[in-house]
């Protein structure tokens, strides 16, 4: 039996409100995906979007769909 997990990555709202958006860090990412991997995720499915915050701001964020065999 396997089991899912939903996560949304994103970065922090100080890079949206001085720079006017914000992009995810690759390397911080890739910590996120290794921290998860190490849990026994495995990634199946990932969407990439641009979310709105505060009306003029944005930021870059991943959904990140994973799944694990249930102990």
């Amino acid at each position: 039996m396997k089991e899912y997990k939903v996560e949304v990555y994103r970065e922090g709202v100080i890079g949206s409100l001085f720079l006017g958006q914000s992009k995810v860090d690759p390397e911080r990412f890739e910590d996120f995906l290794n921290r998860r991997a190490k849990e026994g995720w495995r990634v199946v499915a990932m969407e990439r979007e641009q979310r709105r915050m505060l009306l003029f701001w944005s930021r870059e964020a991943f959904l990140v769909i994973m799944e694990r065999e249930r102990a």
